[in-house]
C-alpha cells in the first residue's frame, strides 16, 4: 500500500511527539532521582538554606552576605545581574560550599529587560499571541545574557478595577484573552528547553485573585464567592501551568480572610494536587512576615511553619525559613520530610536549568556584549508600541497627520519625557535611550515642517502660568499634538489611585489649546484606563499610547504619521467616572437591565441604572478605531441545532470599505440565555486578528464546543446546559452582529 507524503508526515510527527514525551519524562525521573540523593547529603541546616532566597544587589551585598552563602544559608538571590557580579555569586556558591550547589538566579522582567517593552496592559491591547510570545523570547535572551535564569513574570492577574496600582502589569479584564496571553509569554519566557543558555524559568503572578482588592487597594483582602474565583480568576494561572510554567508566586493578599501565603487548600490542594503543578512556589517579597500581621500567626516562627506546610518552597527575603525551621523541626513541629519535599523541587528546578551541569552557563561575555538592545530587538519594541495604541477617537480624519504639514505644536508635560514612557517596574532599562514623542515626532517630519514646543504645565501640579505659552504656539500651527496624562509613580505596586482622573492642570491645559480651534490631536500616556469624559467631548482625537518603554516616541510617531495603521482594542473599559467603577463587559444579568445603555433617568421602568450618568461606559472593552473602516456581514452557522458532542462552526465576513490597509481584531462573544446560574451579558469566547488590503474581504472562522460554554454550576461542578445561547461577532464588546443557536 502507498501512503501519502501527508500521512508519512502525520504519522513522523506522532512517533517524534512520542519519543519526545517519553525523553521528557526519562528526564524528569532522572532528575528527581538526582535530587533526592542530594538530599540525602544535605544536613538540615543546609536544605533550610536551600529555601532561602535572598535581595543581592550589586550595592547590598558584603562580606556577611557571602558568610552565609559559604555557610550553605542561601539557594538563590534575585536583583544580582551583570556577569561581573553574578559569577562573582556563583563561584562563591560552588566553589566554597560543602556540597557546590549552584545557585538559581531571579529578577523581575516583566516589560522587557534592557530592550523595554510598553507595560503589560499596552501589550495586552495587542490581542497578538505571536508577537507577545516573541516580546518574552527577547525578555529571556537579554536577561539570561547577563546571568539571569529565572524571571518573576508573567503577571496574570485579572483587574475590573482601574484604581488599583498593578493595572498597568495586568492583561485586563477578561479571563479567555488573560489565558492567551499566560500562554503565550510561558512560551516565549521558557520556549522549548529550560537547558538552553537563552531560556528561563517563568513564574506567573500573584497566585491567587492579587487583581480584585477591595476599593482597588493593592495588598487589600479580596472578598468573592468561589464562583467568581474560580470562573474569573483562577484561569490564567492554570493556563499558565498547563503551558509548563517552571514555578508559581503565591501573592500577598488574603482571600474570604485566608492570606495567600497561608492557604494550603489553594496552594497545595488546588495547584498542586488538583492541577498537578510540581514545579516550586515561590512567596512574594518577605510575604512570610506578614501572617503575623495579619493575625494568623502569632509570632514569625510559627509563620515559618503555616507558610512551609501551605506549600511555598522559597522564601523571599525574610530568612524566616532560615531562623526558624530548624527549630520547629527539633520541636517537633515541622517534619523534615516536608522540608526535604520542598528542596527537591528547588533542586529539580536547577536540574532543569542545567546548572549543575554548567553553573556558568549564563555568564558568557560575548553574549553579554552581543545580546543586549540588538536592532531587530529594539525594532521589535517599535513595532509593538506601534500595535498596542489605541486609537479612542478621530473626527474629520485628524489622523494621520501629512509628514509636510507646515507647523506642528507640541505640547504637554509628556511631550519631551522620557523615564515616565519606561513605566513603574523599571530595573534593567535605561531611560536616556529612550526615545521621547517630541523626537519621534522630529524623526518623522519633512524638512519644511516647523516643530513648536511648549510643556505647558508640569504632569501633577496646580501651576497655569506656563498654559498661555502653550496656546500662543497653538495659535501659530497648523495641528496641534497635546501629550498628557501620568507619570511613572502614579501607578504600580502599592501605587493605586482613588481618582483616576488626568492629574494635576492638565485638563485645564487641554480646554485652552483645543479653544484655539486648532486640529488638535490628544495622546495619553497612561498605565490604566483614566477618565477621559472632557476630553473626549471636546479633542478630534485621542490616542491612547500607554507607557512605552524604550521605543515609545518611535512606535507612536509611525502612527500619529501613518506608517502604521493602528490596530490596538482595549481589554480593559474605560469609565465615564469614578461612580461606574468597578465596570466590566462581562457582568452578569440582572432582573431590570437598562433597556437602552445610553439612556439615563430617575425611574426608567424601574430599571438598574444611575439617575446621574448613562450605564454604558465611556469606551467599552474590546474597543479601538482604525484609520480605515470595516464592515461586517451578517453572522453564519452551520446549523441552528447541535448535539452535546458536536463542533459549533461560527463564521462571518469582514470587508475593508475604507481606503487603507489595515488589521482588525474580530471578536466572538457568547451569552448563555437559560441556565442555572444567572450568566454573563456576554462572554469573549474567541479573537481573530486578520490583515485586510482596502477593498479586501475575509471570512473569519470560529469553533466552540460545548467545555467553552461551561461554567460553574450551583454545586461548583463544571459544565454547561442544554438550550438557547447568542453569538455576537464584531469590532468590541456592544458593536456587533448577532446569531443563535441550541443545544439539545
Amino acid at each position: 500500500m502507498k501512503i501519502s507524503s501527508y500521512t508519512y508526515l502525520i504519522v513522523s510527527f506522532i512517533l517524534f511527539c512520542n519519543v519526545f514525551n517519553t525523553y521528557a519524562n526519562d528526564l524528569k525521573e532522572l532528575y528527581a532521582r538526582k535530587a533526592d540523593s542530594l538530599v540525602q547529603l544535605m544536613t538540615l541546616a543546609e536544605k533550610i538554606g536551600q529555601l532561602n532566597l535572598l535581595y543581592a544587589s550589586k550595592e547590598s551585598v558584603d562580606s556577611a552576605f557571602f558568610t552565609m552563602v559559604k555557610e550553605g544559608k542561601v539557594g538563590g538571590v534575585f536583583f544580582a545581574y551583570g556577569l561581573d557580579h553574578v559569577m562573582k555569586i556563583q563561584k562563591y556558591a560552588v566553589q566554597e560550599t560543602r556540597l557546590h550547589i549552584p545557585m538559581i538566579f531571579g529578577l523581575d522582567v516583566v516589560n522587557g529587560h534592557r530592550t523595554v517593552f510598553p507595560i503589560g496592559i499596552a501589550q495586552a491591547s495587542t490581542w497578538d499571541m505571536e508577537l507577545l510570545e516573541k516580546v518574552e523570547r527577547t525578555a529571556a535572551t537579554e536577561a539570561t545574557a547577563e546571568g539571569i535564569n529565572w524571571v518573576f513574570a508573567p503577571m496574570v492577574d485579572i483587574t475590573r478595577d482601574p484604581r488599583w496600582g498593578r493595572v498597568c502589569e495586568s492583561p485586563g479584564e477578561d479571563t479567555w484573552l488573560a489565558c492567551r496571553i499566560a500562554e503565550a509569554k510561558i512560551k516565549g519566557f521558557q520556549g522549548t528547553d529550560l537547558a538552553l543558555d537563552n531560556t528561563v524559568m517563568a513564574c506567573p503572578k500573584h497566585f491567587f485573585a492579587y487583581g480584585a482588592p477591595l476599593a482597588g487597594k493593592d495588598y487589600n483582602t479580596v472578598d468573592m464567592s468561589d464562583r467568581s474565583l474560580f470562573e474569573w480568576y483562577m484561569p490564567p494561572y492554570k493556563a499558565a501551568v498547563d503551558a509548563g510554567a517552571g514555578s508559581v508566586m503565591s501573592s500577598f493578599n488574603d482571600l474570604n480572610g485566608t492570606p495567600a501565603i497561608g492557604n494550603k487548600k489553594l496552594l497545595t490542594g488546588l495547584l498542586r494536587d488538583e492541577w498537578k503543578f510540581d514545579g516550586l512556589i515561590v512567596s512574594d517579597y518577605e510575604a512570610i512576615f506578614e501572617l503575623v500581621t495579619y493575625g494568623m500567626a502569632p509570632d514569625l516562627e510559627q509563620s515559618a511553619k503555616i507558610a512551609l506546610e501551605a506549600g511555598n518552597d522559597f522564601d523571599m527575603v525574610s530568612r524566616t525559613f532560615l531562623n526558624y525551621l530548624g527549630g520547629l523541626v527539633e520541636k517537633g513541629q515541622v517534619s523534615e520530610e516536608t522540608i526535604n519535599a520542598a528542596v527537591k523541587r528547588i533542586l529539580i528546578a536547577k536540574y532543569r536549568l542545567g546548572l549543575f551541569d554548567d553553573p556558568y552557563k549564563y555568564c558568557n561575555k560575548k553574549r553579554e556584549k552581543d545580546d543586549i538592545m540588538r536592532p531587530e530587538f529594539l525594532a521589535l519594541a517599535r513595532e509593538v508600541v506601534a500595535k498596542s495604541c489605541v486609537l479612542l477617537k478621530n473626527e474629520n480624519q485628524t489622523l494621520p497627520i501629512k509628514k509636510d504639514i507646515g507647523s506642528i505644536a507640541v505640547i504637554g508635560p509628556l511631550a519631551d519625557a522620557r523615564r515616565e514612557l519606561f513605566g513603574s517596574n523599571l530595573i534593567g532599562g535605561d531611560p536616556q535611550k529612550g526615545v521621547s514623542i517630541l523626537d519621534g515626532i522630529k524623526s518623522k517630519i519633512s524638512d519644511g515642517t516647523t516643530i513648536n514646543y511648549e510643556k505647558g504645565c508640569n504632569i501633577d501640579d496646580s501651576d497655569i502660568s506656563e498654559i498661555s505659552k502653550a496656546v500662543a504656539i497653538a495659535k501659530q500651527s497648523d495641528i496641534v499634538v497635546l501629550v498628557l496624562g501620568e507619570n511613572e509613580n502614579m501607578s504600580g505596586e502599592s501605587d493605586s489611585r482613588s481618582n483616576i482622573s488626568i492629574p494635576g492642570v492638565q485638563n485645564e491645559l487641554a480646554r485652552q489649546v483645543i479653544k484655539t480651534g486648532k486640529p488638535c490631536v490628544v495622546i495619553v500616556n497612561g498605565a490604566r484606563p483614566l477618565l477621559l469624559t472632557e476630553l473626549d467631548s471636546i479633542a478630534s482625537s485621542i490616542l491612547m499610547a500607554w507607557q512605552g518603554g524604550t521605543q515609545a516616541g518611535n512606535g507612536i510617531a509611525d502612527v500619529l504619521f501613518g506608517d502604521y495603521n493602528p490596530s490596538g482594542k482595549l481589554t480593559i473599559t474605560f469609565p465615564r467616572n469614578m461612580g461606574q467603577i468597578p465596570i466590566y463587559y462581562n457582568h452578569t444579568s440582572i432582573g431590570r437591565p437598562s433597556r437602552d445603555p445610553k439612556i439615563s433617568g430617575k425611574f426608567e421602568d424601574w430599571r438598574s441604572v444611575h439617575i446621574d450618568c448613562p450605564s454604558a461606559p465611556l469606551y467599552p472593552f474590546g474597543y479601538g478605531l482604525s484609520y480605515t473602516t470595516f464592515e461586517y456581514s451578517d453572522v453564519k452557522l452551520t446549523k441552528l441545532v447541535y448535539e452535546a458532542n458536536d463542533e459549533i462552526k461560527v463564521s462571518i465576513e469582514v470587508t475593508n470599505v475604507g481606503d487603507r490597509d489595515g488589521e482588525e481584531i474580530v471578536q466572538l462573544y457568547v451569552r448563555d440565555l437559560l441556565a442555572e446560574i444567572t450568566r454573563p451579558v456576554k462572554e469573549l469566547k474567541g479573537a481573530n486578528k486578520i490583515m485586510l488590503k482596502k477593498g479586501e474581504t475575509k471570512k473569519v472562522e470560529f469553533t466552540l464546543n460545548t467545555l467553552d460554554l461551561s461554567y460553574y454550576h450551583s454545586d461548583m461542578s463544571y459544565t454547561w446546559d442544554s438550550g438557547d445561547f447568542e453569538i455576537y461577532i464584531g469590532p468590541n464588546s456592544e458593536v456587533t452582529k448577532t446569531g443563535k443557536f441550541t443545544i439539545k
